[in-house]
């Protein structure tokens, strides 16, 4: 196990000295390629899936060949408009395509199962099979493909961080089950008639064609039973209103119980704590802090799960720095506890409320609150430090001060709300110096002068000029 603290300004060098070894420490890229390819995998099985009940059900290979065709054929068809549209592959245009890929195949399926019908039952040959088919059912296609087409085109009028998460996904969905309405009506019809042209329905032979015998004759005894049990409760109409007015009901006392939230949580197994020391405190006294904090960290988080720890302490060394932070920091008595956990880690979330139960009563002088640590609620929360700010403007310092800790006690109430804080500093020790104005000009100095002054002496040369200090262990000489 190993700790790492920044609390001054390093220097790195361009060259390396032989058999370094450099190891990324938090590395989020493989979080977001592991969801991809999550999407990716989920979506094949999801078309595989889908390929074996078309197997089942038509007894076919060559139907379900048939069927398959318009998969692949109206993703790619909808990754065509999209790249047009300027989205790109995410997880939420690929999630969308897995939603999707079920619902693909059941406008050919419609399709043959009609042609199937027609060749089998009314004796019709092939090719007026094929028409009259694909023909027959074309318009109650069309509505079940616009009705889908309408739940999902409904995301354009989102507004907000929504519409950027969910648009790409109904787009995604919308094109594929256009792409896919288009292909049965065209492309499904010309490979009926060429596939099915040598297909002798129940000539396959073997144990799949008696396989699927046995299973069309339990389908059948399972439909006979449904119609035996719609027959009975279609004499005693009452039981299905009342059955439909408990379920609703049910359904509504558990939506009052049910848990709420913007988006689902994501255990990336990294947590990222702030650590404020008392205002006023020295680096090294805050340094003395976090170490303490680190282990009470180590008491919580067993070292099988704990894969690194890293601080960093105090503000960043160069100011133009401060655009890559999210400006929580704001003093050496400050900064950030980054705990980074192995693979088969306990939730991340169950540590989390661990550590907010147990560091407060530890440290009741420090002040704790726990930041986005994955990318994913990081975008979200839009490189905020809390999804939820709160601010008290007036001429009063002190009435101000005193609405905000109101404030701050009547939200931490709500339920649901955790590390409710204040987070500006506003006990910090200052330093009031009064200028002698004519003694001032006198001398040819003004205020600006002086207190450039002041600060350069009470805070040293590191505001102005920063520098290093030798440490040949670390590579500066």
């Amino acid at each position: 196990m190993s700790s790492g603290r920044s609390r001054r300004p390093c220097k790195s060098r361009a060259s390396a000295p032989p058999g370094l070894e450099i190891k990324e420490l938090f590395d989020q890229s493989v979080f977001v390629s592991a969801s991809v390819d999550s999407v990716l995998r989920e979506g094949a099985i999801a078309a595989g899936l889908t390929a074996l009940m078309i197997l089942l059900f038509l007894g076919s290979w060559r139907s379900t060949l048939v069927v398959m065709i318009s998969i692949p054929l109206s993703v790619m068809a909808s990754l065509i408009v999209l790249y047009f549209l300027g989205d790109t592959l995410n997880t939420m245009t690929l999630g969308g395509l897995a939603l999707a890929i079920g619902i693909l195949v059941d406008d050919s399926t419609v399709t043959i199962e009609n042609t199937h019908r027609l060749l089998t039952e009314e004796g019709q040959p092939l090719p007026q099979a094929t028409l009259h088919g694909s023909a027959g059912i074309a318009v109650p296609t069309l509505v079940s493909t616009l009705a889908i087409s309408c739940v999902f085109t409904s995301v354009v009028f989102l507004e907000g961080p929504a519409k950027y998460l969910f648009t790409p996904l109904g787009l995604a969905v919308v094109f594929a089950m256009l792409a896919s309405y288009g292909l049965s009506r065209t492309l499904t019809p010309i490979t009926i008639g060429l596939l099915l042209k040598g297909e002798h329905r129940g000539a396959e032979g073997g144990w799949f064609a008696r396989f699927h015998s046995r299973l069309e004759y339990g389908f059948d005894r399972l439909r006979d039973s449904y119609a035996e049990l719609l027959t009975a409760l279609l004499n005693r109409r009452v039981i299905v209103p009342i059955g439909a007015g408990a379920l609703l009901a049910l359904g509504t006392v558990m939506y009052l119980f049910v848990g709420r939230d913007f988006f689902p949580v994501i255990d990336g197994g990294q947590i990222q704590l702030h650590v404020r020391a008392p205002a006023g405190t020295r680096i090294e006294k805050t340094e003395q802090i976090f170490e303490a904090v680190e282990n009470k960290i180590r008491e919580i988080i067993p070292g099988s799960e704990r894969e690194l720890i890293v601080d960093n302490i105090g503000l960043p060394a160069r100011l133009y720095n401060l655009a890559f932070a999210d400006g929580s920091t704001i003093g050496v008595n400050d900064g950030v506890i980054l705990v980074s956990l192995k693979d088969g880690h306990a939730p991340t979330a169950d540590y989390v409320r661990k550590l907010r139960r147990v560091l407060p009563a530890a440290f009741p002088e420090d002040t704790f609150y726990f930041q986005a640590a994955d990318m994913v609620t990081q975008i979200l929360n839009f490189g905020l430090t809390a999804q939820i700010d709160v601010r008290a403007v007036g001429y009063d310092r002190a009435n101000n001060l005193h609405i905000a800790r109101q404030l701050r006690r009547r939200i931490a109430a709500i339920p649901g709300v955790a590390d409710a804080h204040l987070q500006q500093e506003v006990n910090a020790p200052a330093f009031f110096a009064a200028i002698d104005r004519s003694r001032a000009a006198e001398l040819g100095l003004n205020a600006s002068q002086i207190v450039t002054n002041l600060n350069v002496s009470l805070s040293s040369s590191e505001q102005v000029t920063p520098n290093f200090w030798t440490d040949p262990k670390s590579g500066i000489p």
